[in-house]
């Protein structure tokens, strides 16, 4: 019977990969922390017993491996790693973590850690005890957190209003036009070399035709700079240099047409499927490097305009461009726990978030540290910006096999740390 629970168990690494790319053209679908409970199996006492020891090897086999934002990364030097067997293995890992997190016995520590810190603020509420809040999940629109946090239908309508002028800004636009490009070269220079196909080749072709784009056309591609002196230049450049967005458009739609059969580059298609979006409502707005500065700041401002008043709430290009705008990167946020939403009483909430480290290394603890932080506070910003007066506060719960239970403190932020064992 153990063997059958190990065998059914080990099969959802699998799963979540097909569902995680599942998941990025269709992430509106029910979240997880919904009222009605998923059903899930019971779990015989003598299965941890049974399944133990794979946990273990998985554990020594990941060692130093990290999986950040959909990416393998080696947390000794911050190196990616393409490799799809220790991707299987990393799935399969937080699959079984998953699993013992809710064993009686990791509850049991769970709930003292919680009791421990709410000491003489009434009785503590219960995180991740059901099974949808320890289901994975990946922050990926402003819908998603908005129904998190239970923001109501007006406010996200401040939400936008706040938000879009800031996000939308000519420079923001331009540098998460390239940071989308850049993430995109070097799995195209890896594919290239592993298994060369026609597609792949074109799609090099296209992003660094289109990144030069981007480069000789950026009008204010140096804030510092003493612009009030670029005047119009006293001969006229060819016409070649007066161009539009559109040029841009079309090669997002090239590099989508090349690559979209490429299983390992969805994601990538996802956020140039994201920027089309924006690209499509400013392709008939100029950009011309021979006109002079007041001139360059009117089309700058009028590419801003376009995309505040166009982009809705909904829009991944408008997420795309906040995730850029917040942190300098524009890759989707993954959690390994999607935790749950709170009310502590007294006008005070809670958000509970967690991630499965494969050891309790310092390096590796501080980086799952900091990862849940950018999830945490993507929500902290919605929730102020939305105009809530409540008390929102965080928490990130971490879990390794075999540590002993703590607490750090992380910018203002409660961290846990639990063991999972036996």
């Amino acid at each position: 019977m153990a063997c059958k629970h190990v065998e059914k168990l080990m099969c959802t690494g699998a799963k979540y990969i097909r569902n995680r790319r599942i998941e990025a053209f269709h992430s509106d679908a029910i979240l997880y922390h919904s009222s009605k409970e998923s059903h899930e199996e019971l779990v015989h006492l003598d299965w941890y017993e049974n399944a133990f020891p794979e946990m273990m090897k998985l554990t020594r086999l990941l060692k130093n491996v990290d999986l950040i934002d959909g990416r393998l990364v080696n947390i000794r030097d911050d190196s990616i790693i393409i490799d799809d067997r220790i991707e299987r293995k990393m799935y399969n890992f937080k699959s079984l973590a998953r699993v013992y997190i809710g064993s009686p016995s990791v509850q049991k520590t769970v709930k003292a850690n919680m009791a421990a810190v709410s000491v003489g603020e009434g009785e503590p509420f219960v995180c991740f005890s059901k099974p949808s809040e320890r289901e994975p999940m990946i922050v990926n629109s402003l819908t998603k957190v908005s129904n998190i946090l239970n923001i109501s239908a007006q406010q996200r309508k401040l939400i936008r209003a706040t938000i879009s002028p800031q996000v939308t800004h000519h420079r923001i636009l331009i540098r998460t036009l390239e940071e989308v490009l850049n993430g995109l070269k070097p799995e195209l220079d890896y594919l290239n070399n592993q298994c060369p196909s026609k597609g792949v080749h074109l799609g090099q072709q296209v992003v660094s035709n289109c990144l030069k784009f981007l480069y000789n056309t950026a009008f204010s591609s140096d804030p510092d700079s003493t612009s009030w002196m670029r005047l119009v230049p006293a001969k006229k450049v060819q016409s070649s240099c007066s161009q539009k967005w559109e040029d841009v458009l079309e090669m997002f739609n090239d590099l989508i047409e090349c690559l979209k059969t490429e299983d390992r580059l969805l994601d990538h298609v996802v956020k140039l499927e994201a920027m089309k979006e924006g690209l499509s409502q400013i392709k008939d707005v100029l950009i011309d490097k021979s006109i002079g500065y007041k001139e360059a700041r009117l089309q700058e401002s009028l590419v801003q305009k376009k995309l505040s008043k166009i982009l809705g709430y909904p829009s991944k290009c408008l997420f795309t461009l906040l995730l850029y705008y917040l942190y300098g990167h524009v890759r989707d946020i993954e959690v390994d726990l999607c935790g749950g939403f709170y009310s502590s009483g007294n006008d005070k909430f809670c958000l509970c978030m967690g991630r499965i480290l494969t050891s309790d290394e310092e390096r590796m603890i501080w980086s799952g540290v900091r990862h849940l932080d950018r999830a945490l506070e993507l929500f902290k910003f919605i929730w102020e910006t939305s105009g809530n007066k409540e008390i929102l506060d965080l928490q990130g719960h971490l879990w390794c096999v075999g540590v002993e239970s703590r607490m750090i403190t992380y910018k203002g932020k409660m961290f846990f740390i639990h063991g999972i064992s036996l």
